[in-house]
């Protein structure tokens, strides 16, 4: 398939979810109006919406259709977006910038941002409940999701990371930050669309094994950009890990091993998922896409 072909699927499963999305944030019970307006406005404001894509993905690979992994791929992205609030605030990361316009909290006041943010999260695990899938479906893709946002997922790297400012890295320390921070999602990501595909638990853990490569490769991109993309590019505030001294791969082993460290993982993840053949040609697309991006 050339890249066109795949950007082109990519691009129409983007459109599917985004109309999903806006859908399931519609007016709906007793939730108040500003908190909704909150809501969509932190999950519809642009993304590459790179983590649905990769649950849809991984699903097909698997002999999965890709509308049974909608209702995951709404949840990740909301649990994504309420970490983008968090992790935006005065007392988090303190960005105004997000995706190219102002952050939540700096259009509705930190208070509902928070809020909003804990809507989000509590709203995703009810998506996956309601989900038209087998009980033990729904209940394998609730414990992955719930493990890689929890303590010993993307929260504890969040903590890991705040900890880390100021202090001297190492390569254990920025790895152990990424793999819980940036990662566990990713990684999860994968799982999540292999189980949503009714894979058996071995496939599932061969998935996320892969999408831990894939996590890393990311996160270590990330860091490049953040030293060498500007503002405009990536749609949010650049070079604020040097000023604030946080713990990096660049900072640890330089930019041009960076780089070649992404590379090498994204290689590795490639040639692991060659044994899935033809079927996980689209997830290798958003792969080498997800690394390889300059924004």
């Amino acid at each position: 398939m050339t890249l066109e072909a795949l950007q082109s699927t990519y691009a129409d499963w983007r459109t599917t979810f985004n109309k999903r999305m806006e859908q399931t944030l519609t007016p709906q019970g007793d939730i108040p109006e500003a908190l909704l307006e909150a809501m969509r406005y932190a999950v519809m404001g642009g993304g590459k919406r790179l983590r649905p894509l990769l649950i849809q993905a991984s699903c097909l690979a698997v002999g999965g259709h890709v509308t049974d992994a909608l209702p995951a791929a709404l949840a990740v992205e909301m649990i994504h977006s309420y970490s983008l609030i968090h992790d935006d605030l005065p007392s988090m990361d303190d960005d105004a910038l997000r995706r190219g316009r102002p952050t939540t909290h700096v259009v509705y006041g930190e208070a509902l941002a928070i809020l909003a943010g804990d809507a989000l999260h509590s709203f995703a695990f009810e998506t996956l409940a309601r989900a038209s899938l087998p009980a033990k479906r729904i209940q394998a893709l609730t414990a992955t999701l719930a493990r890689a946002a929890g303590p010993g997922g993307m929260a504890g790297g969040q903590v890991l990371d705040m900890l880390a400012e100021g202090e001297p890295a190492s390569e254990e320390s920025v790895s152990q930050i990424h793999r819980l921070k940036t990662g566990a999602l990713l990684a999860a990501s994968h799982r999540l669309g292999a189980e949503a595909g009714g894979a058996a638990p071995e496939s599932a853990d061969f998935f996320e094994k892969v999408g831990h490569k894939v996590g890393l490769a990311f996160q270590i991109q990330d860091d490049i950009l953040d030293e060498t993309a500007t503002t405009e590019q990536m749609g949010k505030t650049v070079g604020k890990d040097q000023a604030s001294a946080k713990a990096t791969w660049p900072a640890v082993v330089g930019l041009e091993e960076s780089a070649r460290r992404a590379k090498t993982l994204t290689q590795e993840a490639l040639e692991d998922l060659e044994l899935y053949g033809d079927a996980a040609e689209l997830l290798r697309g958003l792969v080498r896409l997800a690394v390889e991006r300059t924004s």
